[in-house]
């Protein structure tokens, strides 16, 4: 997986190509651990991003629960694959995707 960051004020933008799973979630949760302090608005562009598991359900899951506390986040160019995943676990009721 490849992480494409982009930071713009209070406002941070993450890109990720290939797949989001057990070996590649906690690369995503360091990278967001160290980033998110200031941070009132998250998005990230799944374009890209070709498949997810558990192991990135729960990183999102954690992200989302952070920004609730200091701002918002979304989820942008979700994929079919990605969707039904979302769809399936209940997750389009607790994520912004737009």
């Amino acid at each position: 997986m490849i992480i494409d960051k982009k930071a713009e004020g209070s406002n941070l933008c993450i890109a990720l190509k290939g797949r989001l799973d057990t070996t590649t979630a906690p690369v995503l949760e360091a990278e967001l651990t160290q980033s998110l302090a200031g941070v009132k608005e998250l998005e990230f562009d799944f374009a890209e991003l070709e498949y997810i598991s558990s192991a990135g359900l729960r990183v999102l899951l954690s992200a989302q629960k952070t920004m609730n506390k200091q701002g918002s986040m979304c989820i942008r160019n979700v994929g079919p694959i990605i969707m039904e995943v979302f769809e399936i676990t209940g997750f389009v009721d607790i994520l912004t995707i737009v």
